[in-house]
């Protein structure tokens, strides 16, 4: 294999749609999921003589997501038009920063196999969101057509720009997982891939192993999932490494991922920041962050997934994979917390949440906000196992109906008469009933074979209709067997 050859080196620049109550420069509604063109005015249209005006929540957003990745927030930002022409940029220029963005500076630790690594940060900064491009058949012509809906423009958009210190797809793919469950612990953006709110685009270059130099940086867009990205890394470093072997030249270009033929495809070759003739924005202002005002901000920091799964671990004494698993995202983490603080029990509820509700959940295509089950109900079964009322067998079946309808675990219990036989005895009887109608499984325990017990446990629980308390029956059974009767 070519890439054999070869070390590959990604830098991720992440787009994160921000929630806000308006756009960046202007008071149009901050709403996805509009009809389209509907929330636009003359300033994120464009319009000759329309000024901005900044939007002080989405520079606290900002400096929020800077401070949770170790990022120095600068005393002095100020925002600058990059210039390009482009259908979907309205102005003709972009408002964004270059020489003094907001965040620089900062880091992202992660576990790679084991090992930690630090992936370094060179800057967040922040701009507005371009217009949306659709590209379709006209239904009427058949011909190819491209629709804009200037809803998106304005929109509050912060880029984080890593350095190219990642060496391979899976490595790519972990960095942004952190970084996706960052933005969502902070509640900065609804960080949706499939809607565009969180947005990737990659540089990838190869070089032979051995050298410092950097190679040619290809940029990758279009990768609308975490899968994608891994598949499109992976192909443009065999794409790469491949040319490099035949002795062609890599070009500095722009290309797009196609998830129908598994390949990218060249777009436009790729600008240079001169290109974008960059220059301070007349309209709008310098700012000057003071170390007050940072450490307010700083004030509001939540506690971040990292922090939490090293707590999971200790506090409740949770394997790292459980603890990975319901730090996720921030609502499971709560929804777990809230479940272990009224059952004594957290290893028991983290087994019920990561089997039971997530299968479920799965099985739907739902998340833990859709769930019928709240944290309360979750707790309340847990402790009819406990007192006995139910069996651990029983208690799944009236969970898969309170996650369907709602209902407390109590009424289903009571409504269906599930409550577990523990009476002692009704289960003498039906014990007595078991060792007379099995003598040869009661001959093989009495022999050494343990397991045979196992069977009259079966059968007991069969003649109860589940309803035996096993763990009652167990006891019964080996008291009766072990006695010369």
């Amino acid at each position: 294999m070519s890439l054999n050859n070869y070390e590959v080196v990604i830098g991720l620049e992440v787009h994160v749609e921000l929630i806000t109550v308006s756009k960046m420069f202007c008071g149009c509604p901050n709403e996805p999921g509009a009809p389209p063109n509907t929330l636009t005015c003359p300033t994120c249209l464009g319009l000759p003589g329309a000024l901005p005006v900044i939007n002080q929540r989405a520079v606290e957003l900002t400096a929020l997501t800077g401070l949770a990745l170790n990022c120095e927030i600068d005393q002095f930002t100020r925002f600058d038009r990059k210039n390009y022409f482009y259908p979907d940029l309205l102005k003709g220029y972009q408002i964004s920063q270059y020489l003094h963005p907001i965040c620089r500076d900062g880091y992202l630790e992660l576990n790679d196999a084991g090992l930690s690594r630090r992936v370094r940060i060179k800057r967040v900064h922040l701009e507005e969101d371009t217009a949306k491009s659709t590209h379709r058949a006209n239904p009427a012509s058949g011909q190819s057509e491209t629709l804009i809906d200037a809803n998106r423009a304005g929109v509050p958009l912060i880029e984080i720009v890593g350095e190219p210190d990642l060496h391979s797809p899976e490595q790519a793919r972990q960095y942004l997982l952190a970084l996706h469950e960052i933005v969502q612990y902070l509640g900065v953006s609804t960080a949706n891939l499939e809607e565009g709110t969180f947005r990737v685009d990659a540089n990838v270059s190869v070089r032979r192993h051995g050298e410092t130099a950097l190679g040619t940086k290809v940029e990758i867009k279009n990768m609308n999932s975490f899968r994608a990205v891994y598949r499109a890394l992976s192909y443009e470093a065999e794409r790469q490494s491949a040319a490099l072997e035949r002795g062609e030249r890599i070009v500095q270009e722009t290309r797009g991922w196609s998830e129908n033929q598994g390949a990218t495809l060249s777009q436009r070759s790729k600008e240079h920041a001169h290109d974008y003739r960059y220059f301070p924005e007349p309209d709008l202002p310098p700012l000057a962050l003071t170390p007050d005002w940072v450490n307010r901000v700083r004030a509001r920091l939540a506690e971040l997934p990292a922090q939490r799964r090293a707590r999971f671990i200790e506090q409740y004494a949770l394997s790292p994979y459980d603890a990975e698993v319901l730090t996720g995202s921030r609502a499971i983490a709560e929804y777990f917390e809230e479940a272990a603080r009224l059952c004594p029990q957290p290893k028991v509820v983290a087994n019920w949440l990561t089997s039971e509700l997530f299968r479920l959940l799965n099985a739907r295509n739902q998340t833990i906000s859709d769930s019928k089950v709240r944290p309360s109900d979750v707790a309340d079964l847990l402790a009819l196992i406990e007192k006995g009322t139910i069996s651990a067998r029983t208690a799944k079946e009236v969970f898969e109906e309170m996650f369907q309808t709602g209902a407390s675990a109590a009424d289903i219990v009571a409504r269906k008469g599930l409550n577990q036989i523990s009476d002692t005895a009704e289960l003498e009887r039906l014990v007595g009933e078991a060792v007379a109608a099995n003598p040869k499984s009661v001959a093989d325990y009495r022999a050494g074979k343990a397991q045979a017990i196992g069977f009259l446990v079966g059968q007991v629980m069969k003649a109860s209709q589940g309803k035996a308390n096993p763990g009652v029956v167990n006891d019964l059974l080996r008291a009766k067997l072990d006695r010369a009767d």
